[in-house]
């Protein structure tokens, strides 16, 4: 990470306004990009979906207040205990398959405050 800068260009005809911490350009900016950790309400729900999927289901696990790794390694152990694949996209797990209330037990055996959702 580089120092920051204590003089130096504030804005630029070419690509506008800078970030005084890098020197890149705001849109750029290496020093903000901190990612943070998903708000929620405390539970975890999971439904199940097709749409887009031609007719296979899945189960989504959203709620989830966990960074990404921890995510992933949370999806290999519920997917273990499916018996089924699955992936992790934009902080949703989804298993393949109707395993909602296996989902469900596996989450509450983990410490989550989980339920099922949807219809």
């Amino acid at each position: 990470m580089k120092e920051p800068r204590t003089k130096g260009l504030v804005y630029s005809t070419d690509t506008g306004k800078t970030c005084p911490g890098c020197g890149h350009p705001v849109k750029q900016c290496c020093c903000s990009k901190k990612k943070s950790l998903p708000q929620g309400d405390g539970l975890v729900r999971v439904s199940r979906q097709t749409k887009g999927r031609k007719g296979s289901g899945v189960c989504l696990i959203t709620g989830l207040a966990v960074g990404e790794t921890e995510l992933k390694e949370l999806a290999k152990v519920l997917k273990q205990q499916c018996g089924a694949g699955g992936a992790v996209k934009n902080g949703v797990i989804e298993i393949q398959g109707d395993h909602r209330q296996t989902l469900v037990d596996a989450l509450i055996r983990l410490g989550y405050k989980a339920k099922l959702a949807g219809g």
